[in-house]
């Protein structure tokens, strides 16, 4: 089972961006697909391209670049949609493919995919209008066929009415783990042998540490401060950790680190999309300074700090407390994907009075839902508490201010690695990680 297609020998899983990728052609002159390496862009791409040019290509690398210098028009030509893989390795193609939409005036002409970030001010033009961008994550439990998809996230923000009742997990905790420890790489689904699946996530880190880096902007870092770095980060995934705190942490291993230096692996490492963190949410329903404004640590996949913390499924299912940290960025994972057609944002809310909800999902029409991360049945009712007390502040916040009312929560779930999904009395829905879909 893999998703790598035009091999008639293998199958491509579909993805929730196949959709995504469609609607974004029909609009727009070009789609822009960015995201980590090894999460399938470039395979979803081709699904829907009718010609390709792939930058990293040894054989005609040095041929594509020079053209691209020179006149890069001449790269544009052919079929369309016509792919240009890891475009930001000749990023005047940018300006050339802005122009050509332009030139053109018919939309689908071109998909892009990247896998870092470029900076701004390699390129002449926002392509605001021209070039829709789309944010690719690693797989969702849906997507690699492991969540049975019984619960729809889109059903359940538009009908008030749907009452969960018996829909039934496939999956065990230990399977969780072990699907967490794997990664939702596309490749680590291709090995029957668990060994194998496992070795993914570890050779992608391998590659992050010696090479991406420093490639990403030709600035030379040291693998061991990189690793340092991303072991402080793992350790304190989903947590409030503070930059001075992961700072010392680091500087214990590495004798000195300085501020300047951990901003700029750091960012390196939010421009590879390996580092993902969360923005907080603060509505005034307290006082500003009562609620906590820094960022929660993230990943875009919990098989990366699984790996660099160099974590085993045997391990984790002995130490439960570190996998619900873990879980969380797994349940961040798999709602990105599921809300991406939605216009999802996500956030979290935490105040000093300890009042919290692990996410805050926005959609774009301003519907919103309030979440819990729970790997058991015994958290479920504190996870629910805290999602009702915010709901409540929203509602005693609205019945003071007469002007400009906050809107109350549209949902209210507590995700698990339980085995069956409900509706509370209360209105909170419990539903199993591997229950839903987008």
């Amino acid at each position: 089972m893999t998703i790598f297609a035009k091999n008639k020998k293998m199958k491509y899983l579909p993805r929730i961006a196949d959709k995504i990728l469609t609607d974004r052609l029909n609009a727009f002159g070009a789609v822009l697909i960015e995201g980590p390496k090894w999460c399938g862009k470039t395979t979803t791409a081709l699904q829907q391209s009718k010609s390709v040019i792939r930058l990293q290509d040894p054989d005609m690398r040095d041929a594509y670049l020079a053209t691209a210098n020179t006149r890069p028009s001449n790269l544009l030509k052919g079929e369309t949609p016509k792919l240009i893989d890891e475009w930001q390795d000749a990023p005047n193609l940018w300006d050339a493919v802005r122009v050509a939409v332009d030139d053109r005036q018919k939309n689908g002409q071109f998909i892009l995919t990247g896998s870092n970030a470029v900076n701004k001010e390699k390129i002449h033009h926002s392509g605001t209008g021209r070039i829709a961008r789309i944010r690719m994550q690693p797989m969702s439990l849906f997507e690699s066929k492991e969540s049975t998809g019984e619960v729809s996230l889109k059903q359940l923000f538009d009908d008030k009415q749907y009452i969960l009742g018996g829909e039934i997990s496939k999956m065990t905790v230990n399977d969780i783990i072990f699907a967490a420890c794997r990664g939702g790489w596309p490749a680590s689904l291709i090995p029957n042998n668990k060994s194998a699946q496992l070795s993914v996530a570890q050779v992608y880190l391998d590659g992050v540490l010696n090479e991406d880096i420093s490639r990403i902007d030709n600035v030379k870092r040291d693998p061991l401060l990189t690793e340092a770095i991303l072991r402080s980060y793992s350790r304190n995934i989903s947590t409030l950790a503070k930059k001075t705190s992961m700072i010392k942490d680091v500087a214990a291993i590495m004798e000195t680190c300085s501020q300047n230096t951990f901003d700029d692996y750091v960012s390196a490492l939010t421009k590879l999309f390996i580092i993902q963190d969360i923005d907080a949410w603060y509505p005034a329903v307290r006082s500003a300074t009562s609620i906590r404004k820094g960022k929660k640590r993230g990943f875009i996949d919990p098989s990366i700090p699984i790996a660099a913390l160099g974590l085993s499924p045997e391990m984790l299912e002995i130490d439960l407390k570190t996998f619900g940290f873990l879980f969380e960025c797994m349940c961040m994972r798999d709602i990105r994907v599921y809300s991406q057609a939605l216009g999802g944002k996500i956030s979290y809310y935490h105040d000093r009075y300890d009042l919290e909800a692990d996410a805050v999902l926005h959609l774009s029409d301003g519907r919103y839902a309030l979440l819990e991360f729970k790997l058991g049945s015994d958290e479920i009712e504190k996870g629910a508490k805290h999602l009702l007390e915010i709901k409540k502040l929203v509602r005693d916040y609205n019945k003071k201010e007469k002007q400009i009312l906050l809107r109350e929560p549209d949902l209210l779930m507590v995700i698990t690695a339980g085995p069956m999904a409900y509706t509370r009395p209360d209105g909170v829905h419990v539903i199993p990680l591997a229950c839903l879909k987008n």
